[in-house]
C-alpha cells in the first residue's frame, strides 16, 4: 500500500463505523422524538378505568380525582366503568393498552389479592403495572344492628370465644377487602366468626338492618348513612387511627390488638412500560389534585383519608398487601364468588 493509499484509507470510515455513525444518529433522533412526544404529554383525554359499576367508592374516588386532575393536566380525564370479575376485567384491559399514559387503572385492594383469590392468577400486579401514587384510605369498620345484643367489641369476642361460629357478619363478597380484615382479625382474636358473603356492601347491610344477620364488615363510605340513621351501630374500626365520621368507634388497636390495620386504600395505576417522565408527570399532576381543598372534602365526607405520596411507597404498599392477602387466602381456603 502506498503512503497515499494508507491516508486515504485513514480519513475513510469502514462500513461497519458508517453503520455505527449512522445507528448512533438515529437513536440521537429517536431518543429525541420520544423526549418530545412525552414533552406534549396529554395531548388527549386520559381515562381512568375502574373496575365497578357507577357510584360505588372506587367510582366516587376515581371521579373525584379524575375531575381535579383534568385541570392539572389540561386534559379531560374520563371515567370508564368495566366492572366484572372481581375487577379483573378492568385490571387486564389497563394492562393490555398502550403504554403511553393514557389509560390509567384506578384500583382497590382487590388488587393485590385477586393475584392468590384467582388461581391460575390473572396477572402480576407487581411487573404488569407501574404504580402512579396512592390516593387514601376508607377504613373497614365492624357494625352491628343495634338490636342484635352485642353492645361492644368486647362482648362480641366474648360470644364467639364462648360458642365458636355462632356470630354470623355478612360482607361485600368472598375475597372482598372486608372479608379479608375480619379473617385477618379472627386469627389475631383466636375467635371463629360465621362468614355469609353476599354481592355487594349494600344488600349485606340491608339485611343487617333488617334483622336477619348480627353484623357486617364493610367500608366507612357504605355504612355511615345507616349508622347515622341509628340502624347500625359501629363497634370498631378497623384503621390505624379513628374515623372522623365515628369518632366514638375505637380502633382495633385500641381494643388490644396493637399495630392491627385494615383500610380499603385507593390508588392509580398505569401499564408498567408506560415511559417514567409520563409517570412522573402523572404523580405530579396526582400530588396537586389531592392538595385541592375541595377533593379533600369530598373525600373525607365520603369516609376517605387523603394520603399522597411517592409512586415508590405505593409499590411498597402493594408489595406487603400482596403477601398478606396471599397468607389469609391460603390459610382460609377463601375461593371468589
Amino acid at each position: 500500500m502506498t503512503e497515499r493509499q494508507a491516508r486515504a484509507g485513514a480519513a475513510t470510515p469502514t462500513r461497519r463505523q458508517a453503520l455505527l455513525q449512522t445507528a448512533g444518529a438515529l437513536a440521537v433522533f429517536s431518543c429525541g422524538s420520544s423526549v418530545q412526544a412525552q414533552a406534549g404529554y396529554p395531548a388527549k383525554p386520559v381515562h381512568f378505568v375502574v373496575g365497578y359499576p357507577a357510584g360505588g367508592a372506587v367510582d366516587i374516588v376515581g371521579r373525584t380525582v379524575g375531575q381535579a386532575m383534568s385541570t392539572v393536566l389540561g386534559q379531560p380525564v374520563i371515567v370508564d366503568n368495566k366492572p366484572g370479575a372481581g375487577s379483573n376485567i378492568a385490571i387486564k384491559s389497563v394492562i393490555d393498552s398502550p403504554a403511553d399514559g393514557y389509560n390509567l387503572l384506578v384500583a382497590a385492594n382487590a388488587l393485590a389479592a385477586n393475584m392468590a383469590l384467582y388461581q391460575p392468577a390473572p396477572f402480576d400486579a407487581e411487573r404488569d403495572l407501574a404504580p402512579v401514587g396512592l390516593i387514601g384510605r376508607v377504613p373497614v369498620v365492624l357494625a352491628v344492628n343495634p338490636t342484635a345484643g352485642i353492645d361492644s367489641l368486647a362482648q362480641l369476642l366474648k360470644t364467639a370465644k364462648d360458642k365458636p361460629g355462632s356470630v354470623n357478619y355478612a360482607t361485600p363478597g368472598n375475597g372482598s377487602t372486608p372479608h379479608l380484615a375480619v379473617e385477618l382479625f379472627e386469627r389475631a382474636a383466636g375467635v371463629q366468626l360465621a362468614h355469609v358473603p353476599y354481592r355487594g356492601g349494600g344488600p349485606a347491610i340491608t339485611d343487617v338492618v333488617g334483622g336477619q344477620l348480627p353484623m357486617v364488615a364493610v367500608n366507612a363510605l357504605e355504612a355511615v348513612a345507616q349508622v347515622r340513621a341509628g340502624r347500625l351501630k359501629v363497634l370498631a374500626v378497623m384503621s390505624a387511627k379513628r374515623s372522623s365520621l365515628f369518632p366514638e368507634a375505637p380502633t382495633l388497636a385500641e381494643s388490644g390488638f396493637a399495630g392491627f390495620e385494615a383500610s380499603v386504600w385507593y390508588g392509580l395505576l398505569a401499564p408498567a412500560a408506560t415511559p417514567k417522565p409520563v409517570l412522573a408527570q402523572l404523580n405530579a399532576a396526582l400530588q396537586k389534585a389531592l392538595a385541592q381543598k375541595d377533593v379533600r372534602d369530598k373525600l373525607s365526607a365520603a369516609g376517605g383519608e387523603v394520603e399522597p405520596g411517592s409512586a415508590e411507597a405505593f409499590a411498597t404498599l402493594l408489595h406487603n398487601e400482596r403477601a398478606r392477602y396471599d397468607k389469609a387466602i391460603r390459610a382460609g381456603n377463601i375461593k371468589p364468588d
